[in-house]
């Protein structure tokens, strides 16, 4: 059996504003024993503080704030579908996991470490990159008049541009990411059954791009069967 009997992926599109409620009806519906969302501790608490980083001030702080910066215009151009820009749906996760009183879980990869890995891109992909970032040349977002098939079918138009384009950087946006985080549901999964729930249920909610993928990886996982340990009195 594999994981994905246990962990249910909510690919989430900040372009739609039913986004947020879908993520609450269904947290609501399956009653989850843990709630995952795509996001590092360094992004974690910015998306919670009002503040945004400007570039005078990056300026000032030195190379790893400004890095940051340009990291995250250029996370904004290339859209959520890459996992980069949580929004409004992940506040909702993380608020339904304190309303229900279950685990919350980050499951993506260190930014820190993305950021190492960006800079070690090929020139022309870190020029290419920078130059649509800065003027707006990368796909469109599809509109909120669109149906949902329309919404999804564009995605994986961009997604496949992207990969054309791109391809170390959607290697380390993407894929590897899939499987950090695909490898972090598998051990939530474990030690929900380590403490003896036998079914524990996971929800975990991340970017449109990144839904296959994550199922895929977790699809060819064998199920670990654990042993319950007695301890003598």
């Amino acid at each position: 059996m594999s994981y994905l009997r246990y962990v249910k992926i909510i690919g989430t599109m900040h372009v739609s504003p039913k986004s947020r409620q879908k993520v609450r009806e269904i947290i609501l519906k399956e009653r989850p024993n843990a709630i995952a969302i795509e996001l590092d501790q360094q992004r974690f608490y910015a998306i919670q503080s009002p503040k945004k980083l400007a570039f005078q001030e990056a300026l000032k702080l030195g190379k790893s704030a400004l890095l940051t910066y340009i990291l995250m215009k250029v996370e904004e151009k290339i859209g959520e579908e890459f996992g980069m820009k949580p929004g409004e749906e992940m506040k909702e996760a993380i608020y339904m996991s304190g309303l229900l009183g279950v685990p919350l879980y980050l499951i993506d990869e260190d930014i820190r470490i993305i950021m190492e890995k960006l800079l070690k891109a090929p020139f022309r992909e870190k020029v290419f990159l920078f130059l649509e970032s800065a003027l707006v040349l990368l796909p469109i977002a599809p509109s909120r008049e669109e149906n949902s098939e329309d919404i999804t079918e564009n995605y994986k138009i961009m997604m496949q541009q992207f990969k054309t384009r791109y391809p170390y950087l959607f290697k380390v946006l993407v894929e590897e990411r899939n499987e950090i985080m695909a490898r972090n549901l598998k051990k939530i999964v474990d030690d929900l059954k380590r403490m003896g729930l036998k079914k524990p249920k996971v929800i975990a909610v991340v970017g449109l791009g990144h839904k296959k993928g994550i199922e895929r990886i977790l699809n060819s996982y064998k199920e670990q069967r654990f042993i319950k340990s007695k301890t003598n009195l």
